[in-house]
C-alpha cells in the first residue's frame, strides 16, 4: 500500500529552536573525568579536555548543554569545584557513592563550553543547598568585579563575567531518591525565593523550574501545576524527564512511543495553559525536555566509592537508534511550546559517545541527533501523513510510518524525517509538497540519507564500530 506525505510551507508548527538540540553532563560515572577530562592523556590539550571527544560533539553541534546534574547537584556546592585544584576538597558523593575529587568544576565547565562554541546551561542546589547559595554562584558568574563572589572569580583566573543564561532551580526535587527531596508546596516556595534573589542579581538570566521528573510519578502533574501557580513570574521554562526503554521486549509498542512523548509533551501544555490563564498573566513560560534519552540495559548506578567508576554505559542498538529519531521528531512536531531539549547525556553516561583511553566510539543513537542537528531549521512543518497501520500493544493501532518536517525560508531548504516502524517491509512512500506561490516547494532532491539495518538489535561496538551508520542514497528524481 501507498503511503503519502502531504506537506505545505504555508502549514507551520512554530520556529525550531536550536537549543532542542542540546546535551547534558552530570558528576556521574566516566561522564567528566575520563569522558571530556582526561589530563595526562595522549588525546587531550592543556586544559585536560579530551580533544577527540570535543571533535566528536562537535559534530553534533550542541547549542546548550546543562550541568553539573542530575541527583549529583542536590549534594553538591559549588565553591568546592572553584579555586587553586591543589585546595579543592576530595569529597563523598551521595548520588552516585562515588568520591568526587573536585578538580573540574563551573570554571572548567565554562571553559568546555567556550571550546565547543555552546552555551552553558548551570543547575543550583535546592537539596542542601540554600537560596543564599544559588545567588551567590550567579553573581560568581555573572557579576561585574567590584563585590565579593566577582572579585572571587576574578581571583580564579576570570576577570571577566561568564555570562550564563540558563539556570536549572534544582533538579527532580519531586523524587523521593533526591538529596534533600522536598513536597511539592516546599519545593515551590524555595524555588520562588532562590529565583528571585537570582533575578536580583542578574535580571537577563532564563530560569527553568523543575516539574515532575517523571509522567509515571503519583504527584504529576499536580506537582508541575503547584510549582508553577508558585513561580509563574519569575520563570521561564517547566522542566520535564523521561528515560525511555523496552525492557519487555516488546518492539512494536518499543517503537511507537511517540505517542506517550507527544501525551507526556500535550499534559503539560495543558497546565502550562492552565496556569497562565488562572494567573491572568501575559507572561509565557515554555517547555525544557532537559533530560531525555532511550535507558533500560545499564543499571548500575553505585560507585562503591571510587573516583569516576563505570556507571549505566548503555550500549544502543538500531531500535534505540529509531526511538531517538521519533523523540525528535516530537520535539518539531511540538516545537510551539518545547524550546529547549538535552539529551541526558552526551559522553559515557548513558551517551551517543564512549570512550576508552585511546579513542571513542559513535553509537547508533550519534546519529540521528546529528542528522536532526544538522537539517532541522527555520520552521516545522504540520505534516498530513497517511499510512497503513499496525497493532501494539501498548498502543493500539499505530500509523507504520512516523514523519517530521522543516522548511527554512532564509536557506530555501527543507527537510522530511521519516521512521518506519515496520520490522519487516519496506513502504513506497510518495510525498508532495505544496506551496502558495511555489516557491517553497523543493525543485529538486539534493540528498537523501539512510539508517537503517536488518537487526534491530544491531549495535556499534569498537570492534565494529560501522554496523550501524548513515548512507547516503542516490537522490531520486
Amino acid at each position: 500500500m501507498l503511503s503519502r506525505i502531504t506537506l505545505d510551507t504555508e502549514r507551520t508548527i512554530g520556529a525550531i529552536e536550536p537549543n532542542l538540540f542540546g546535551g547534558f553532563l552530570e558528576h556521574m560515572g566516566r561522564a567528566i573525568y575520563g569522558g571530556i577530562y582526561e589530563p595526562g592523556s595522549p588525546l587531550a590539550d592543556e586544559r585536560g579536555l579530551r580533544r577527540d571527544v570535543l571533535d566528536a560533539l562537535r559534530e553534533l553541534q550542541p547549542p546548550v548543554i546543562r550541568y553539573p546534574g542530575g541527583n549529583f547537584l542536590s549534594g553538591y556546592h559549588w565553591l568546592d569545584g572553584v579555586g587553586p585544584r591543589a585546595q579543592r576538597p576530595r569529597r563523598r558523593e551521595l548520588a552516585w557513592q562515588s568520591v568526587e575529587t573536585n578538580q573540574f568544576g563551573a570554571n572548567e565547565f565554562i571553559a568546555f563550553c567556550r571550546a565547543l562554541g555552546t552555551q552553558p546551561m548551570l543547575g543550583v542546589n535546592l537539596g542542601t543547598g540554600t537560596i543564599e547559595e544559588a545567588a551567590a554562584l550567579v553573581e560568581y558568574c555573572n557579576a561585574p568585579t567590584g563585590t565579593h563572589y566577582a572579585d572571587l572569580r576574578a581571583a580564579h583566573g576570570h576577570p571577566e563575567p561568564h555570562g550564563v543564561r540558563y539556570w536549572c532551580l534544582g533538579n527532580e526535587m519531586d523524587g523521593p531518591w533526591q538529596i534533600g527531596h522536598l513536597e511539592m508546596d516546599e519545593y515551590a516556595r524555595k524555588a520562588r525565593e532562590a529565583a528571585k534573589l537570582m533575578r536580583w542579581q542578574d535580571p537577563a538570566i532564563q530560569l527553568i523550574v523543575c516539574g515532575s521528573s517523571n509522567s509515571q510519578m503519583p504527584t504529576y502533574p499536580e506537582w508541575d501545576r503547584v510549582a508553577l501557580e508558585t513561580c509563574w513570574e519569575l520563570v521561564d521554562y517547566l522542566s520535564m524527564h523521561y528515560y525511555a526503554g523496552n525492557r519487555d521486549g516488546d518492539t512494536a509498542s518499543y517503537l511507537a512511543l511517540a505517542a506517550q512523548f507527544e501525551a507526556h509533551v500535550d499534559t503539560l501544555a495543558g497546565t502550562l495553559r492552565y496556569v497562565q490563564a488562572k494567573r491572568r498573566s501575559k507572561h509565557r513560560v515554555y517547555l525544557a525536555w532537559d533530560e531525555w534519552n532511550v535507558w533500560y540495559k545499564a543499571r548500575t548506578m553505585q560507585g562503591g566509592w571510587t573516583e569516576a567508576p563505570h556507571l549505566i554505559e548503555e550500549i544502543y542498538n538500531l531500535e534505540d537508534a529509531l526511538v531517538v529519531a521519533q523523540w525528535l521528531s516530537v520535539f518539531l512536531r511540538r516545537c510551539n511550546v518545547l524550546k529547549i531539549a538535552c539529551l541526558a547525556q552526551l559522553v559515557n553516561i548513558i551517551a551517543p559517545i564512549l570512550t576508552t583511553p585511546s579513542g571513542l566510539l559513535r553509537q547508533t543513537i550519534f546519529y540521528p541527533l546529528q542528522l536532526f542537528r544538522r537539517y532541522a531549521s527555520g520552521m516545522a512543518l504540520d505534516a498530513l501523513v497517511r499510512a497503513p497501520s499496525y497493532e501494539t500493544a501498548q498502543f493500539g493501532a499505530m500509523p507504520l510510518l512516523d514523519v517530521s518536517a522543516s522548511y527554512n525560508a532564509e536557506t530555501r531548504t527543507s527537510a522530511v524525517f521519516i521512521v518506519n516502524r515496520s520490522q519487516r517491509e519496506t513502504l513506497p512512500i510518495e510525498v508532495n509538497w505544496q506551496s502558495a506561490d511555489r516557491s517553497g516547494a523543493p525543485a529538486s532532491i539534493e540528498t537523501v540519507i539512510q539508517l537503517a539495518g536488518h537487526d534491530p538489535k544491531a549495535a556499534n561496538i569498537f570492534d565494529q564500530p560501522d554496523t550501524i551508520r548513515p548512507v547516503r542514497l542516490d537522490p531520486l528524481p
